[in-house]
């Protein structure tokens, strides 16, 4: 429900005049959040919504849709033509002097950018300063309710019990030398989703040897690799409860197809877990410390360890990302490498802190999820693997 009492308070944090909420035809989805509007009800025609810190808003709609805003406070102006919208937008902005868009400089932070550059160009020539809406979005968009957090520790407990059928199938079949291949594996997490009324958009990456060493690998049915006996093997598994504003539970772990883990694994697997140790160890000081953190320096400091260890080069993606109603959320990611992620890390919002190291032979990765409460405690979940599973021995 949208919150205008909020939405000022906000505005008054974040040191902004207004908020200008613009779409044509769902292409802004996070406007659509923010104003309660379901995709699926956009409309055919530009509207625009203008929050000022304080005061009423104001709205901006076409004349045949002009029922577009009736669900939010604020007059109403309507516009036909192109001049009349051009009018209407200086209208809105007018007297203020910096206000927020879902605009990103130099489209730094894709998942913001979602106003078109034309439309940034006509907002400016009212001679208003436009900047990112990014901690806007991300405060009322990515903050998860009770609710949600119950249903990630849900989902989470789900995941992992995922994890724990599909080590056992592994574990059986390569002991009774029968076939089993990658997507075998996926097949058999899919069916646990739907046996346990879960969801997600992609079936979990699973990568054995080289396969691995590619961070974002898809099994291809027919092509994909066989699981032997001396195999490593990475396990990416996220998936949410299927209910209407469920959250996503998204982990990394590692297995070894024998009883013994041989130590070129076990060495790039302690410096992955110590790099992920320290991303978290950074987010539990800041808070505790009552300071202000973002995204960047989280990814700076799970980094450092493993370029200090020689294989930065190695790392090839960013820290971790912001986790919501889809796996990657419209919050803070922890980014300095892609981007500079410099929008906060906010209390009530949930990321992932999965640092790799990623060979031509292998990869290595270790994923948990870190939520952040309203009270500023900090929340691991995922289960701290500390060393990589030797399946024939655990299972």
């Amino acid at each position: 429900m949208f919150d205008l009492a909020a939405v000022q308070a906000a505005l008054g944090e974040f040191g902004f005049d207004g908020w200008l909420l613009y779409d044509f035809r769902g292409l802004n989805i996070l406007a659509l959040r923010v104003l309660g509007i379901r995709p699926e009800d956009a409309g055919s025609r530009r509207f625009f919504y203008y929050i000022p810190r304080s005061g009423a808003p104001r709205k901006l709609v076409h004349r045949i849709e002009m029922a577009a805003l009736d669900h939010l406070p604020g007059d109403k102006t309507a516009y036909l033509t192109w001049q009349q919208l051009e009018a209407g937008v200086q209208s809105l902005v007018g007297g203020a002097r910096k206000i927020a868009m879902e605009y990103s400089p130099r489209n730094n932070n894709p998942y913001i950018s979602r106003v078109d550059g034309g439309t940034i160009e006509l907002v400016r020539s009212c001679g208003v300063e436009v900047a990112s809406s990014g901690n806007l979005v991300q405060y009322f968009e990515s903050r998860w309710t009770e609710e949600q957090w119950q249903m990630h520790l849900e989902a989470d407990r789900l995941n992992q019990a995922a994890y724990e059928v599909a080590w056992q199938m592994m574990a059986d079949h390569v002991r009774a030398g029968k076939r089993l291949t990658e997507c075998d594996v996926q097949d058999r997490v899919m069916a646990f989703y739907a046996e346990h009324k879960m969801t997600t958009y992609h079936a979990p990456i699973v990568g054995v040897g080289p396969n691995g060493g590619d961070p974002h690998y898809a099994p291809q049915r027919g092509s994909d690799s066989e699981i032997r006996r001396g195999d490593l093997v990475l396990l990416d598994m996220w998936a949410k409860m299927d209910r209407p504003g469920a959250v996503y539970s998204d982990l990394t772990k590692m297995g070894f197809a024998g009883e013994e883990v041989p130590e070129k694994y076990e060495k790039i697997f302690r410096i992955v877990a110590a790099a992920r140790d320290a991303g978290i160890k950074l987010v539990q000081d800041r808070f505790a410390a009552g300071e202000p953190l973002q995204g960047w320096e989280v990814d700076a400091a799970t980094r450092q360890v493993i370029v200090d260890a020689g294989y930065g080069d190695y790392f090839v993606h960013r820290t971790g990302h912001n986790i919501g109603q889809e796996t990657h959320g419209n919050g803070a990611h922890m980014d300095n490498l892609e981007t500079k992620e410099e929008r906060l890390v906010l209390p009530r919002t949930c990321f992932s802190i999965e640092p790799g190291i990623y060979f031509p032979e292998f990869g290595v990765r270790s994923e948990i999820n870190v939520y952040v409460d309203k009270e500023c405690r900090v929340h691991v979940t995922g289960g701290l693997q500390t060393e990589i599973l030797p399946l024939l021995k655990a299972y």
